[in-house]
């Protein structure tokens, strides 16, 4: 266990096998506490104004208050930074979701290193979305239109960090980017930070928008390192 506090975590599903399976994977995270669980959107609101969590993980379909409302209730609570986990791959439960203010929106099926590492993620303040999720927030906030290439936007990053927007804006997360450019993992956090730090961006969501909107990236080249 690190000197540092671990991060505390709420379960929320109505399925006991998913909540189960979920705290197992969390279990040998040495930096990671599964402090609570719950089975619906009311209770979720409970314990995250009681418990004070760091993160809740919030399914969306469950009986009573859904996860998406609960989520506007904890957000606006400022009771836990909440990522989305659904079986639905739906562009209603995306946006509704990011409206209420989720810092994440994650598959099911997500491998479990990716899970661990959204929470880390979304812990440390910023927002992340799925990979296949990223092309339909392009498209929703961009119109999926051509764009113009605008240097003036980016002239303030390094060659380095404008490589790495150009990769989170294709969808990667921090391990695939520290794959792809064959360094550290704590490097490309530090590229990310920077980026989003000079660029007076507040997250990853932000930063995948603006860069197709200045044309970085162009739509349709986001599966392209």
């Amino acid at each position: 266990m690190s000197e540092t506090a671990a991060m505390r975590v709420l379960l929320v599903d109505d399925q006991d096998l998913v909540r189960a399976g979920f705290r197992m994977i969390l279990s040998v995270e040495p930096d990671i506490e599964v402090v609570g669980e719950a089975a619906d959107g009311e209770r979720a609101v409970e314990l995250a104004q009681k418990l004070q969590p760091d993160v809740v993980l919030m399914d969306v379909q469950m009986p009573g208050l859904d996860g998406i409302a609960a989520t506007q209730r904890i957000v606006a609570a400022d009771a836990g930074k909440v990522i989305i986990l659904t079986t639905f791959d739906r562009d209603d439960y995306l946006f509704e979701s990011l409206g209420a203010g989720a810092s994440g929106f994650l598959l099911k099926n997500t491998a479990p290193e990716d899970l661990v590492e959204a929470i880390q993620i979304v812990h440390s303040g910023h927002a992340l979305l799925a990979p296949e999720v990223t092309r339909r927030v392009i498209k929703r906030f961009t119109g999926g239109g051509e764009r113009v290439y605008r240097p003036d936007l980016v002239a303030d990053l390094t060659d380095r960090e404008r490589e790495v927007l150009g990769l989170i804006a294709r969808g990667l997360t921090n391990t695939e980017i520290a794959n792809a450019l064959f360094v550290g993992e704590a490097t490309v956090k530090t590229h990310v930070s920077r980026v989003l730090l000079k660029l007076g961006l507040r997250d990853r969501v932000q930063a995948v928008v603006f860069a197709y909107e200045c044309g970085l990236v162009i739509p349709g080249d986001e599966h392209t390192p």
